[in-house]
């Protein structure tokens, strides 16, 4: 989906960072948890959390907040983990990404979503899939499978093996 416009009418999960709504494909999200105790991983980026276990497979959680730059927030009752499917060079893997509140399932038509602008956003334009419009809102409608590189991933489970 790398910079390439949405041609049909999609669902989004929507969720809040920082005040500013953003958006994942439905078909990418296993499922959402409440937060869970993270635990840390010595060596690994700031923006990894750590990792959790999710009916007894180890599950790498990223800080969204932390890897886009975003001022870190305190966890909340409304503080969730959403478990996402990401393609990597080979595969899919599981990851969790922190969101401040989970939103709701929306559906945005093909005329509603732009492609995502070359400046002014806090995230690498890579990151987005596209820029999603809701009466007068705009939604950050992020591309997943960009957010961790492969190297970042391998990271977390090379540290998570030793």
């Amino acid at each position: 989906m790398e910079n390439q416009s949405i041609e049909t009418s999609t669902q989004f999960l929507t969720f809040l960072l920082d005040g500013e709504v953003f958006a994942v494909d439905i078909a990418k999200i296993r499922e959402v948890l409440e937060f869970t105790s993270v635990t840390k991983v010595p060596r690994t980026p700031p923006f990894m959390r750590g990792v959790i276990n999710l009916r007894g497979s180890v599950v790498p959680v990223v800080d969204l907040r932390a890897k886009f730059h975003m001022p870190i927030g305190e966890n909340t009752v409304n503080t969730c983990i959403i478990i996402l499917e990401i393609a990597i060079e080979d595969g899919i893997t599981i990851m969790g990404a922190i969101a401040d509140s989970v939103q709701e399932v929306i559906k945005l038509e093909a005329d509603q979503i732009d492609l995502p602008p070359k400046l002014g956003t806090r995230l690498p334009s890579d990151f987005l899939v596209g820029v999603g419009k809701q009466d007068a809102n705009f939604i950050m409608i992020l591309n997943v499978d960009k957010i961790l590189s492969a190297e970042e991933l391998s990271t977390t489970v090379q540290e998570d093996a030793a």
